[in-house]
């Protein structure tokens, strides 16, 4: 089967076994794991090292790949997470397509949560087998550049939302801050003091909320809400819902003029409660 991916030719893999100090070699036998795979159907070479992720490391890589005409690599070591880019870089510079190689992790996977050496080194086997098995049907690709969108949207108007879309405004982003409520500010415009420092939460608060305003790269939508993400990293589409104000937010001013006649505030249920009010007030002292 791994015949028709390489085009005739076999696969010939190099397997690379980390001892990562003393977080793999104390709990897993690599030398048992290097000899138990010296016969293993596609592996070409096995070898085992004290720290694969180091310059000499990874110059055995290399140079295998070179004498040996390896077309496949499996490294077995830490999290892909810590060093997969590491060992595909130099499977690069070695010759051999990055994407033909795989990690297997039998550090975090295996030797930090199994006590026994025995159970350890079994468990590395099948995690290392896995490996070699799905390397061989990995195809070789090609990085591709696209265009990407750098703009920014930040969803919620809170103070986390707040310090993220100035920061990312400091930076020279442009940034849309979407906050479903008429004002951001969030539950800590609604606190009276911050824990632990007891700080007056509206002295952290206001001139954050100035600054954002301000800020000429930060688009701010109040009472809006997001309806639907579509697309991909790097190129996303949003469609975003206003609410209705009823009044020009290009010329409102804030003077409050309006409330006089806003068909809200006059229906026949606000009236009740504005002159429930006004007798409140007529029968204070």
């Amino acid at each position: 089967m791994a015949e028709k991916i390489i085009a005739g030719k076999n696969v010939k893999t190099g397997l690379y076994i980390c001892h990562c100090g003393t977080n793999i070699a104390p709990k897993v036998n690599v030398e048992e794991l290097s000899n138990y795979f010296k016969d293993y159907s596609g592996v070409e070479v096995t070898r085992h090292y004290m720290y694969m992720c180091s310059d000499p490391g990874q110059d055995l890589i290399k140079n295998d790949i070179k004498e040996k005409q390896l077309n496949r690599v499996v490294v077995a070591s830490c999290s892909p997470t810590l060093h997969e880019i590491t060992f595909r870089r130099a499977c690069n510079e070695g010759g051999l397509n990055p994407f033909l190689f795989q990690m297997a992790n039998i550090r975090e996977h295996c030797s930090w949560v199994t006590e026994e050496t025995r159970d350890a080194t079994a468990k590395a086997k099948r995690i290392i087998s896995a490996a070699i098995k799905r390397v061989a049907w990995n195809e070789p690709l090609e990085y591709i550049k696209v265009a990407i969108n750098p703009n920014v949207l930040v969803v919620g108007g809170g103070i986390t939302g707040i310090e993220a879309s100035l920061r990312m405004a400091g930076a020279g982003r442009k940034v849309f801050l979407i906050e479903r409520d008429s004002s951001i500010g969030g539950h800590m415009a609604e606190l009276d003091k911050t824990f632990p420092t007891l700080d007056c939460a509206a002295c952290i608060l206001t001139p954050k909320m100035g600054e954002v305003k301000s800020k000429s790269n930060i688009n701010l939508m109040t009472y809006a809400e997001v309806k639907e993400v579509t697309g991909a990293v790097g190129n996303f589409k949003v469609k975003i819902k206003k609410k209705p104000r009823f009044v020009i937010q290009e010329k409102c001013n804030g003077c409050g003029l309006c409330w006089e006649a806003c068909p809200s505030l006059i229906s026949p249920y606000y009236r009740k409660i504005q002159i429930a009010e006004q007798l409140v007030q007529e029968r204070k002292p």
